[in-house]
């Protein structure tokens, strides 16, 4: 097992800027954000030029990670596969099949998204979607020797009402997916907040957790008591704000992290543990960023073998 981080946390920061400090910092691997740019969520960081990845983009990103000591452990796309809109899944398909051509120039063994949601439609209808969609995507990557990968985050703030935007959030669901071809990128935060346990998720499915991603959350159990489950009705224009609970850098929630890392070495997981920082009392500037993620590092590194 490694220690990596996802470099979405630093979109204002270029990969060299960013793994010039992992490396200080004493991670090992980078999952690189690959969006096509900038956008409307925080996350949204273009690392690496995927659409256009040519020899020469291929050749200086080698020389960069060989010169810091660090791994490339996955790319970072994380969109709506199955969005309502036509027009706007074309794009989204396309620039998937751009990481993915881009991860087989470097060797990059894994390519993350999302399954997403058709929010005007029953799970029921999306579902047979997916079942259409995915196969062609699972096939071009494998073609290339790379495995698309889907975290199980909910994505509420993609639905109106804040349902699951992204039909990928339970053991049920991974069953399905896994099915289509896909693998987990498995995060705990998300399992914890929705009431799985997640160390007991880790055993019945390590053989397709090929990823995981080290991130925290901070229950409140008084709010919880005057919004339920679901979480605010008015989110004041941010559809991301539960009311009661909230993402926060390992060691800072209540994750067991010391279980968490015992049982995924019990059960044979070689991948990468990447920090994924959304947490808000860490976040706005570089500086207090890296302070985030400096946290997360002290919290996860005992627990690495090294």
């Amino acid at each position: 097992m490694q220690l990596g981080m996802l470099t979405a946390c630093l979109p204002q920061w270029t990969l060299d800027r960013i793994a010039g400090w992992a490396a200080q910092a004493g991670y090992e691997a980078l999952e690189v954000a690959v969006w096509p740019g900038t956008g409307g969520r925080d996350f949204e960081a273009a690392h690496l030029p995927v659409a256009d990845f040519g020899p020469r983009e291929a050749d200086e990103t080698l020389a960069l990670f060989d010169k810091h000591g660090l791994a490339l452990s996955a790319f970072a796309y994380y969109e709506n596969n199955l969005h309502p809109d036509p027009v706007r899944r074309e794009e989204i398909r396309t620039h998937l099949k751009h990481a993915i051509d881009a991860a087989q120039a470097l060797g990059v063994p894994y390519v993350g998204t999302f399954v997403g949601r058709d929010w005007t439609k029953p799970v029921a209808d999306n579902l047979a979607e997916a079942e259409r969609v995915f196969p062609e995507l699972v096939e071009y990557a494998g073609e290339r020797d790379v495995k698309i990968i889907v975290e199980n985050c909910v994505m509420e703030g993609w639905h109106p009402d804040g349902y699951p935007g992204n039909l990928a959030y339970s053991p049920e669901l991974w069953e399905w997916m896994f099915d289509l071809g896909l693998y987990l990128n498995w995060d705990p935060s998300h399992l914890t907040w929705i009431g799985i346990d997640p160390v007991e998720t880790i055993a019945p499915y390590v053989d397709r957790i090929v990823h995981a991603q080290a991130k925290d959350v901070e229950l409140d159990a008084a709010a919880r008591q005057r919004y339920g489950f679901f979480g605010k009705v008015d989110k004041g224009g941010n559809p991301w704000d539960m009311g009661w609970w909230r993402y926060r850098v390992p060691g800072l929630g209540q994750v067991d992290w010391a279980r968490v890392v015992d049982r995924l070495y019990e059960h044979g997981f070689t991948g990468t543990l990447s920090v994924e920082h959304e947490d808000p009392v860490w976040g706005g500037d570089g500086e207090r960023i890296t302070q985030g993620l400096n946290i997360a590092h002290r919290t996860l590194r005992p627990l690495i073998v090294g």
